[in-house]
């Protein structure tokens, strides 16, 4: 069968250190069609990873017009709806980075978009791959916890602030660690809860350690004039059902809680973290257990002992999708309720008040 035709949009550090390489190793498409705003990075990367006909283009708007059976959005935040409806209605199947949108509205075009074409829309929570987040969604898949009533969703970082690219520009990201790996924490913990009916939110959001000068910072210091974006934020959020979830997000906390990409699930039955590998916990026979998986044999059940990293698997999941050989794993209708709660938070702590929805 001859291998799918794709254009990745934005060929910047999320491109070249996550999709670009998976792309290659998954093997399933080739990379025809290379767009950034500076045309030096479009060239750099098709010249890596491109096929040998290969076109560059400095506009997205001229990428949607080729040939292509999918679009890889990786630009900024800001930018995410307006070219994943662009490229939806051009015909394309769209992977978008996360989170999918700078608020709900735009994510809402999004999610109507990819239902008026009919073309597949998913977005890139590569943390669902993982080889622990897949057994623990199979555990709350078949009831192990129970009913899961309380829950932490966990992006803290102690001393990580990445000091390029727009990361630390509000205006184009829509904000800072929230948005950028809370999105990805409370993803996982919606996702293996299978609950997305959020009823009301408590956010904060702290701009404490953005002037600082000796930071002490793993990716160098950063430029106080530019950090516009909050260093920390933290919500409460309350489901329809009675559920409560904890948020926290920060790339800068004088902690050494630091767990990222992680969550903390308790349910009737069992609970589960994710502190130290996966962990489940309960009581059987009067006796409290702790239970430590072995997840370095076998796989979930559509990539049954791949090796493969969560980048690759997600392209395995988008590309066969597109070809009818099994479902996306990160559906629109899951990530728009992401992006709503991540807008609550900030509008609750602008507003100082709880969002109901």
């Amino acid at each position: 069968m001859a291998k799918l035709k794709v254009g990745i949009v934005g060929c910047g550090g999320i491109a070249n250190q996550k999709h670009l390489p998976s792309i290659k190793k998954a093997g399933l498409a080739d990379i025809v069609a290379f767009c950034d705003i500076v045309k030096e990075r479009a060239e750099k990367s098709a010249k890596e990873y491109g096929a040998d006909d290969a076109k560059v283009f400095t506009d997205y708007k001229e990428l949607i017009k080729e040939k292509l059976d999918a679009v890889y959005v990786c630009t900024p935040n800001r930018s995410h709806s307006d070219i994943t409806v662009a490229a939806l209605n051009a015909g394309k199947h769209v992977l978008c980075e996360k989170p999918m949108a700078i608020n709900y509205a735009e994510a809402e075009r999004m999610l109507e978009a990819s239902k008026t074409s009919g073309k597949l829309l998913t977005i890139g929570y590569q943390s669902r791959y993982r080889s622990d987040s897949q057994y623990l969604k199979r555990e709350c898949d078949a009831g192990e916890l129970g009913e899961i009533y309380y829950a932490k969703a966990k992006a803290i970082r102690r001393r990580a602030v990445p000091t390029w690219g727009v990361f630390l520009n509000e205006y184009e990201q829509g904000g800072g660690p929230l948005i950028d790996i809370g999105t990805h924490a409370l993803d996982l913990t919606l996702w293996t809860m299978d609950n997305y009916k959020p009823k009301s939110v408590v956010g904060t959001v702290y701009h404490k350690l953005n002037n600082e000068v000796e930071s002490a910072n793993t990716f160098g210091p950063w430029n106080p004039e530019e950090f516009t974006v909050e260093d920390s934020a933290f919500g409460f959020i309350i489901m329809e059902n009675g559920a409560t979830i904890t948020l926290e997000a920060t790339w800068a906390l004088n902690t050494l809680d630091v767990l990222e990409a992680s969550t903390v699930l308790c349910g009737t039955k069992a609970g589960a973290d994710m502190y130290n590998g996966l962990t489940i916990n309960g009581v059987k026979h009067n006796r409290q257990y702790i239970t430590k998986p072995d997840l370095r044999k076998g796989g979930v059940a559509f990539f049954e002992g791949s090796d493969d990293s969560p980048e690759v698997l997600e392209q395995y999941t988008f590309l066969n999708a597109i070809q009818g050989k099994g479902k996306l794993v990160v559906l629109p209708e899951q990530a728009i309720v992401v992006t709503r709660i991540l807008e609550a938070i900030y509008e609750s702590a602008k507003q100082n008040k709880q969002i109901v929805f």
